[in-house]
């Protein structure tokens, strides 16, 4: 997700809205959406994974790891049914912005013969816990089937690369459409109903869903998204502006007296691993330069049932009427589960920010930095 233009956007996405369904009717081979390595867009990101030879994509359901709100279904049990595969990850704040959506689409199809199955492929190790992914889905309100794909069997049986993903399969169990990203709704929601009124269903309104995402699942502000998704653990981050990383090892850092837009330090006892860095003391900082209207961090405990608290500001001042979800204006909050914090919702202008969070207890992991 390099820094990317309006105009690349907009090409980005009609690169991955992918063929028209009357073009392939009856045909399972689908010419699949790519997107250009050299421009990364922000409203997809990813995992590659090679594909399971031989394994049919419905079929791999059956190596489930667990179904949350459903017994398990099978490609048989699917068979005249038309089913939307979402592929998610519960921290993805790209999922998180199409969910209403496909909340929405599950809500008026389901009785014309939509099943909606929301297949969780976790990015970090700690959503691979199952006691997470069911609190997740309650409290994000969804109820339709998922399947807990710890393992990313189902996520190579598709040959899928990215979080969010969308697969339209018809009543015979083929692949018709593929969608990574967000956007493109109104296109998805009519190749559903294309495929129901092939399957025989009639007497729905075949006007489209209205969905009113709020809070965290409001669309990002593509104007003014100058700033793309950092990890904070070494094997992906960059721009880090602190020095050079110890890895593995605890180590003193401090954040530079300026930071460059999209640069990011460390002030404090942290350790740094793989996917995660880690607050050895209380008082520790991060600081980050970005551009954009919303500012999430994905961060947890380390140890489950404590609880880290912090405080946040922006240009070294309280946050007040720029402050996200998870604080209050006076930037205060609590690390209480692992998960997708919203920090940061700004009023206009957007210009460039400086972010400090500064967390008053130690044992604190931060995973991501996500904007919108």
């Amino acid at each position: 997700m390099m820094k990317t233009n309006r105009l690349m956007v907009a090409a980005a996405l009609a690169t991955v809205i992918g063929a028209s369904i009357a073009g392939v009717l009856g045909d399972t081979n689908m010419t699949r959406p790519i997107t250009s390595k050299q421009a990364k867009v922000p409203f997809l990101h990813g995992l590659s994974a090679g594909a399971v030879a031989g394994q049919s994509e419905l079929a791999s359901l059956e190596s489930a790891d667990e179904w949350i709100n459903s017994p398990p279904l099978t490609a048989s049990a699917l068979r005249g049914k038309v089913v939307l595969i979402d592929f998610w990850t519960y921290t993805c704040i790209n999922w998180l912005r199409t969910l209403p959506y496909v909340r929405a689409w599950e809500e008026k199809y389901r009785d014309q013969g939509l099943v909606v199955i929301g297949v969780h492929s976790p990015e970090f190790s700690f959503e691979k816990d199952l006691n997470n992914v069911r609190r997740a889905a309650k409290d994000l309100g969804v109820d339709y089937p998922l399947v807990v794909d710890s393992g990313h069997v189902i996520w190579r049986a598709f040959n899928n690369q990215y979080w969010p993903a969308l697969y339209l399969i018809d009543s015979q169990g083929r692949v018709r459409h593929r969608h990574f990203g967000e956007g493109s709704y109104e296109q998805s929601e009519k190749i559903i109903q294309e495929l129901l009124a092939e399957n025989g269903a009639v007497g729905f309104d075949s006007e489209l869903v209205s969905a009113r995402p709020r809070g965290i699942e409001a669309a990002a502000d593509w104007d003014s998204l100058k700033s793309p998704e950092n990890y904070l653990g070494y094997a992906r981050t960059e721009n880090f502006a602190s020095g050079e990383l110890v890895l593995d090892a605890p180590r003193i850092y401090e954040v530079p007296a300026r930071l460059h837009l999209n640069e990011w330090g460390l002030s404090g006892s942290w350790t740094a691993r793989k996917e995660t860095a880690v607050l050895n003391k209380p008082n520790g900082r991060i600081a980050y330069r970005f551009h954009a209207r919303d500012l999430h961090l994905v961060m947890g405990p380390a140890a489950t049932g404590t609880s880290v608290r912090f405080r946040v500001l922006i240009d070294g001042q309280r946050p007040g009427a720029a402050h996200g979800i998870d604080i209050d204006k006076k930037g205060e909050g609590a690390v209480t589960e692992q998960r997708l914090y919203q920090l940061i919702r700004q009023p206009y202008p957007i210009v460039d920010r400086q972010f400090e969070i500064e967390f008053l207890d130690s044992d604190v992991e931060v995973f991501a930095f996500t904007f919108g």
